[in-house]
C-alpha cells in the first residue's frame, strides 16, 4: 500500500486516506486539524489552510511558472546587493488557522529559521491562472495586508500587468518599487 510522506514524527498515512479524507473536504468542507494539513502531502498543487478547511489552489500552468522563475531570477540578482530572499511554493502561517502559499515570498534580513514561516515576507507575489477566482485572489491579499506584508504584488501574465495591494485596495502601477532598497521592477523584467 502507497504511503503519503508525513513532515512530522509518527506512521505515513495511507494514500488512499489522504485522497479520501481531501476529497470529502473538497466536497463537504469537513473541517481538518491542522496537524494533518502540515503532515501530508498532496498530490497536484499544495493546497491552503483556512479556518480548518484544505483550500485547493489553481493549477499553474507554464506561463504562470515562467514568470515565477523571472521573479526569482530578478530577486537573485539584487540579493546580490541586499539581503532579500526569494522563495517559491512555501506555505506561510499566517495565524493557527491559517496557512497562505504566496506564488513568490520574498523575505528580508535574514532568513527565515522555520520551516513554514510565521513572519511577514517582505513582499508577497501572487500570479494569476486562468483559473483563478478573483473574489479569492483579492481575499488572500486582504489577508497578506493584515498579516503585516508591507509589499502585496499581483502579475496578470495574459494581460501584462502589475498590481500593488494596498489598504484602498487593488491598484494597476507601471513599476514595481522598493524605495527602501532603492528597486524598481519593470514590467519588461517581469514578463520578458
Amino acid at each position: 500500500m502507497a504511503k503519503a510522506a508525513r513532515g512530522g514524527a509518527g506512521p505515513a498515512v495511507p494514500v488512499s486516506r489522504i485522497r479520501w479524507c481531501y476529497t470529502v473536504a473538497m466536497a463537504a468542507r469537513v473541517q481538518v486539524p491542522v496537524e494533518e494539513y502540515l503532515q501530508t502531502s498532496f498530490e497536484g498543487p499544495d493546497p491552503e489552510y483556512v479556518d480548518g478547511e484544505i483550500v485547493e489552489r489553481a493549477v499553474p500552468d507554464f506561463l504562470h511558472g515562467t514568470l515565477q522563475g523571472r521573479f526569482i531570477e530578478i530577486f537573485y540578482e539584487v540579493r546580490k546587493r541586499h539581503s532579500l530572499y526569494a522563495v517559491t511554493e512555501v506555505r506561510h502561517k499566517l495565524r493557527d488557522s491559517g496557512y497562505r502559499i504566496p506564488d513568490v515570498a520574498v523575505h528580508a534580513g535574514v532568513r527565515p529559521a522555520e520551516r513554514f514561516p510565521s513572519t511577514p515576507p517582505y513582499i508577497a507575489i501572487e500570479i494569476l491562472s486562468p483559473d483563478d477566482r478573483f473574489s479569492e485572489v483579492v481575499q488572500k491579499l486582504d489577508e497578506y495586508r493584515t498579516w503585516g506584508v508591507p509589499h502585496i504584488w499581483l502579475a496578470d501574465p495574459r494581460l501584462r500587468r502589475l498590481l500593488v495591494y494596498g489598504p484602498t485596495g487593488l491598484g494597476e502601477v507601471t513599476e514595481f518599487h522598493l524605495p527602501d532598497y532603492n528597486v524598481v521592477i519593470t514590467p519588461q523584467e517581469v514578463f520578458g
